[in-house]
């Protein structure tokens, strides 16, 4: 038996990978890129969403193949059953990484908007997609400025106790350390911080 058709055992018993004919580098090439995932972590509020949108048009528009993974987006299909406890956040960290790599294994640039609190969660989220792959950014918008735009209200209630396990109020917040990139949305408009964000791609173009 060929190397390549034997079967490798992984996970559960009884359970076998089997590999594509067509490989990475064959995807790369017909996107014409270096498939990556740039992952945007911070408070609620801090404009994650709406720079992933931005930057998903404009490469889009460009001619890169690219899709945006929203956390509020996931927990209304994928992620539905899981809730705000520090295992249900590393769960939807988790099976939102295991996307972004099928994603990436395609071809496509993935857009990660999650506010991602905790290093250890963001760090298992590396080791899935593969650390080659993986771009942390931080979206550092201030949490005195989140609250102030509160767009969902979601910060109103927490402050009354409505939303147990906020992050930023009653929940910790743990910024990365050495990320990629780090934008402030409250000092730089959409355009610069998208701009900065295409950039960053940009060296992946083939």
């Amino acid at each position: 038996m060929d190397k390549l058709d034997s079967p490798v055992l992984t996970g559960a018993p009884h359970i076998f990978w089997h590999g594509s004919q067509v490989t990475a580098e064959a995807r790369n090439r017909q996107a014409g890129q270096q498939a990556a995932t740039l992952w945007l972590t911070g408070l609620s509020g801090a404009g994650k969403s709406t720079l992933a949108c931005a930057l998903e048009d404009r490469l889009v528009a460009s001619g890169h193949p690219a899709y945006v993974l929203d956390g509020d987006n996931l927990r209304h299909h994928l992620n539905s059953d899981l809730g705000f406890s520090p295992a249900d956040r590393q769960e939807n960290i988790r099976r939102s990484a295991e996307v972004a790599r099928l994603m990436n294994d395609a071809g496509l640039f993935v857009i990660c908007a999650f506010i991602s609190p905790l290093r250890q969660d963001r760090e298992m989220a590396r080791r899935l997609i593969g650390a080659d792959n993986f771009i942390e950014v931080h979206v550092s918008t201030s949490r005195k400025l989140c609250e102030a735009r509160d767009p969902k209200g979601l910060y109103k209630k927490a402050r009354a106790g409505l939303i147990p396990e906020f992050t930023g109020i009653t929940a910790p917040y743990e910024a990365p350390l050495a990320p990629a990139l780090s934008l402030d949305t409250g000092a730089l408009s959409l355009n610069s911080a998208c701009e900065l964000l295409y950039q960053q791609l940009s060296r992946r173009f083939v």
